[in-house]
């Protein structure tokens, strides 16, 4: 259940569908994330107490048109076997400016495959492949790149935006190449977790395992910053047609 606080002319909180009507006659014409973690505001623009609160959810949502943005907070009630789940989403107003860090989707593709590049040299050189997870994970989403590029010619022709699978990953009307940069970022994303969880590979020495996670700390970055932009792509293109 999905509830939005605070919307300027509400006094109490409403559902998604009173609350999106609500924004539109404020203005709101487009919705962008933001991806934020600590010591990297990825999407953000302010003010500070905004962020604030978005760095702790990781999450929020900058609406395009007003200065407004949302940030969820989720609530669990009852016993297990049957939890309630809520999200409340604060409307704070947020800084007019651009969103901190989100690169266009060209920079996003280029950036993902030098990053994913330079790791699976990296953890080669370490000889830490041979434990599996760590290694297997980059060079896996690797030659994900190279197969998407052979289905993006379907994509090109404007059809529905899928990935691979087939199951749609954006809304009708984005551009293929934020579908085939989605699909590979949110790859590389949950690649980069299970390494993370599964110890340090092969790595034995201090030194190892610092240079691992060195090599990984970058492509996780690099992998959120697709997917923002991405997602937000549609905004983007509108954006950049009203300049």
């Amino acid at each position: 259940m999905h509830r939005v606080e605070g919307l300027p002319g509400e006094a109490a909180p409403v559902g998604l569908t009173l609350a999106l009507g609500r924004l539109r006659a404020l203005g709101v014409t487009g919705l962008r994330i933001a991806l934020p973690q600590p010591g990297h505001p990825l999407g953000l623009s302010g003010p500070p107490e905004f962020n604030a609160r978005a760095l702790e959810a990781e999450e929020a949502v900058i609406c395009y048109g007003a200065a407004l943005g949302l940030v969820p907070e989720v609530y669990e009630a009852g016993p297990d076997g049957d939890v309630h789940v809520e999200v409340v989403w604060h409307c704070l107003a947020v800084r007019e400016a651009p969103p901190a860090d989100v690169p266009s989707l060209g920079e996003a593709e280029r950036e993902l495959a030098e990053a994913l590049r330079e790791a699976t040299e990296v953890l080669s050189r370490l000889d830490v492949a041979g434990s599996g997870p760590v290694a297997e994970a980059a060079i896996d989403a690797y030659r994900a790149r190279v197969d998407g590029a052979a289905r993006s010619a379907s994509l090109r022709g404007g059809g529905r935006a899928t990935g691979g699978s087939g199951r749609e990953v954006l809304a009708p009307g984005y551009p293929p190449r934020a579908v085939r940069v989605l699909v590979l970022a949110q790859r590389v994303g949950v690649l980069i977790s299970v390494a993370y969880e599964n110890g340090h590979g092969g790595a034995v020495s201090a030194g190892e395992m610092a240079a691992r996670g060195a090599a990984l700390r970058p492509v996780e970055r690099t992998a959120r910053r697709a997917q923002v932009a991405a997602y937000n792509s549609v905004v983007e293109e509108r954006e950049r047609g009203a300049r």
